[in-house]
Formats: C-alpha cells, sequence, structure tokens
C-alpha cells in the first residue's frame, strides 16, 4: 500500500516509492530502501517535505534495533532479562513467520549495502539475530519448521536466515552461553554476504564451474570479510565468517586454513552452511532430503569437517529433522513438526494421500503413541510434484 508522510516520519526500514515535495534545485532518487538514519539526515538536507512510502515493501527496523539498546534501572545497571518463557509450537509460529519474513528483508538490505559498499547500522541485524535465538528459546521447532518453507528465486536471502537459525539451535544443543549463541547465529546470518559480488551467471550456474569461475565464486568470501571489516563488528564473528569454507584437510578456502587453526564456530558454520545448501531448493534443481545430506557431511568427517561436531548437528535435528516430509505406512505424506524422545517417532502433521494424489484435512499424528502408523522414509515434495510453500498454512498452521 502507498501511504503519504512527512520526511520526519521517515526511519530506517522504510521503501520510498516516489519524492512528493522538495524544495531546492538537487535531485533526489525517488525509489528505494531507506537503509541508515544518515540517508534520512541526507533527504533532509536536499529538501524533501513529504514522500511516499510503499508499507508492503517495509520492515520495521526502528522496533529491531531498540531491542539492541539493554533495558536499565534507575541506577544505570543492566537489566538481566529473563529467558522467554517456552510455548507451544502453534503459539510460537505466527510471531516465528513474521520474524522470518523480516529476516529476508533485513538480509536484502545489508546485500543492497554491500553491493553498493556503504555502511549498515549494525544494531539491526545483530538486534534481530537476537531475537532469532528467544524464539528459539520460546520454541525450538517453529523456526526450523520455516527453514523447510522455501521460495526458489529467494536462495541467497533465505540461506543465511537459514544458517542463522540452524547455528543458533545448534548452538543451544551444545549447551552454549547466551552470548556466545546470539554470536554464533549474528555470524550465520552475515557469513554470505560475498555473494552479491559474484556475477549472476556464475552464481546461478546450473551445471559444474569451470576452473576460473570457481575462483571467481571463491571470492565471496573475501568481498564480504574485506567489507565487515569496515564496519564494527567484533573480530572473532568476522574470523568464522572468513572460516566457513575452510576444512580441516588445508583444501578448503580462501586460507587453507588446517586442523585446529579453524575455530569451532567456523568448524560449526561450516557444516550449518553446507547442510542447508545440499537441502535447499534452487531454481535449477530440488534440494535433497535430510537424510542424504547427513550421509554427506558424515562422508566430509574426519578429513574435512569435524566428525564429533558433525555427530552432534545430525543429533540435534534428529533423524526426521522438524519441517522435513516423510511418508508415513499408510500411503501418506506428514511433515515432522516436533522430536519426541525416540528419534524415530516424532510429532507429524499427515497432509496428503500418496494412493489419491490429493490433499487431506491435516491431521496431528503422535508417532510414539500411535502404533498403527510408522515412517517408511524420508521424502522430498518435488517426488510428488507437491508445493509444500502454499499449503504450509494448511499443513501445519491449522
Amino acid at each position: 500500500m502507498i501511504k503519504k508522510i512527512k520526511i520526519d516520519q521517515l526511519t530506517p526500514g522504510m521503501f520510498v516509492h516516489q519524492i512528493l515535495e522538495q524544495d531546492g534545485a538537487l535531485t533526489v532518487k525517488s525509489q528505494g530502501r531507506v537503509t541508515s538514519a544518515d540517508v534520512v539526515k541526507t533527504l533532509k538536507k536536499r529538501g524533501v517535505k513529504t514522500l511516499a512510502i510503499d508499507t508492503d515493501k517495509n520492515f520495521d527496523a526502528g522496533e529491531i534495533a531498540q531491542e539492541a539498546v539493554p533495558e536499565t534501572t534507575q541506577a544505570g545497571q543492566i537489566k538481566n532479562n529473563a529467558k522467554p518463557k517456552k510455548v507451544t509450537l502453534t503459539n510460537e509460529l505466527n510471531r516465528a513467520s513474521k520474524l522470518h519474513l523480516q529476516g529476508k528483508a533485513i538480509q536484502e538490505l545489508l546485500l543492497e549495502n554491500l553491493q553498493k559498499e556503504t555502511p549498515f547500522d549494525a544494531s539491526i541485524p545483530k538486534a534481530f539475530s537476537n531475537k532469532l535465538v528467544e524464539s528459539v528459546d520460546r520454541n525450538p521447532d517453529a523456526l526450523l519448521c520455516l527453514t523447510k518453507i522455501r521460495e526458489k528465486d529467494d536462495y541467497l536471502l533465505e540461506h543465511s536466515l537459514n544458517v542463522a537459525i540452524l547455528l543458533a539451535n545448534f548452538g543451544k544443543f551444545l549447551g552454549m552461553s547466551e552470548e556466545d549463541v546470539q554470536d554464533l547465529s549474528y555470524a550465520g546470518f552475515l557469513h554470505d554476504l560475498g555473494k552479491i559480488k559474484i556475477p549472476d551467471e556464475i552464481l546461478h550456474k546450473p551445471g559444474r564451474l569451470t576452473d576460473s569461475e570457481m575462483e571467481i565464486m571463491k571470492g565471496h568470501v573475501k568481498h564480504g570479510v574485506d567489507y565487515l571489516k569496515s564496519t564494527d563488528i567484533a573480530a572473532p564473528l568476522i574470523r568464522a565468517i572468513s572460516e566457513h569454507h575452510e576444512r580441516l584437510d588445508g583444501l578448503g578456502y580462501p586460507a587453507g586454513t588446517k586442523g585446529n587453526a579453524i575455530s569451532k564456530a567456523g568448524r560449526m558454520l561450516a557444516i550449518a552452511d553446507m547442510y542447508d545448501a545440499l537441502t535447499a531448493d534452487r531454481v535449477y534443481k530440488s534440494g535433497m532430503s535430510s537424510q542424504k545430506a547427513f550421509s554427506i557431511l558424515m562422508s566430509d568427517a574426519p578429513t574435512r569437517l569435524d566428525q564429533t561436531l558433525v555427530q552432534q548437528f545430525i543429533k540435534c535435528l534428529g533423524v526426521y529433522p522438524v519441517g522435513s516430509l516423510v511418508l508415513l505406512s499408510n500411503d501418506r505424506l506428514g511433515m515432522v513438526l516436533e522430536q519426541r524422545d525416540s528419534p524415530l517417532t516424532p510429532l507429524v502433521k499427515e497432509f496428503f494421500s500418496v494412493r489419491n494424489n490429493h490433499y487431506l484435512p491435516p491431521r496431528d499424528i503422535d508417532l510414539a503413541l500411535d502404533k498403527t502408523v510408522s515412517i517408511a522414509k524420508a521424502v522430498i515434495a518435488s517426488d510428488y510434484k507437491i508445493d509444500v510453500n502454499s499449503f504450509f498454512e494448511r499443513s501445519v498452521a491449522t
């Protein structure tokens, strides 16, 4: 929706559709997202009085940034806020869905800034990453479900967001401190920004890259790291980001770092990055099942990936990860909603009949309690030519 506002109402995160009223002779670009408070100041200096914004393309950067400022007492001491209370999947799913959309908008903003080599307000993605961790604290399964709901054209936006979600869960599983989990998730959210500098014909090439194309692709790590070094991002986070393609045998890139010289955060980031890339749907190919991706991760351990961390990552996600599809023994498809004590008997949402090739009224089945149904195998949506995205609300949120 197009809305008219005054310049004093403009905040970072809004999308300017048109300049409506302006003093002076200098012209201002009519469309684009407001990337920082400095942009607002520049528009004011150039005499912009009123403008039209597209509310459908906005995200509430102000609300996110406020969460980066710790709440203090009257004495000036930082309050020690309690962890969010645990809630059910249903209660968290709507909030997590909004957070997921917000994350894609922020990721788009960061990519735009790197492409133009302009600075960004680091408090926004940092605070957003903290909100991801809070959602995982409330219910880890909500955001994990959303990592399986993908738009094929949005891989670059969704991949880093999904890696941030996976790392938040992984860090929690390993018992890391809240601050370390937040930093780990933040690193995941920023780790692939440099890919915006890679030509589309290489970045989205469906076939194998040539040696020269691969050298260009490898440059995305340096592009991202060089940009982040110009910001106030902490050095340990930049180090982890620089290591997400390094491998224990020293055959990774860009530095060929080997063995224990790779930080634990870098090793964890490498695993989550590889897993999400393997399971992601692209325009030119369908993602593989989690089980097949797990097999590839294990085949790369211990020579390339940290074997202990790979095993812990698989244990964290479970044999049938939340959000993945399974074929049930009754010839129906279900989406895994929650893990149970036994990794083979999760809670699933049955929603599609393979035998009759049609959707069903969604029904929850706790496989730990219902012994008449079991999981036959893991599957992917393309095996049955179904669009999980279109039916996500029907199959999960009901």
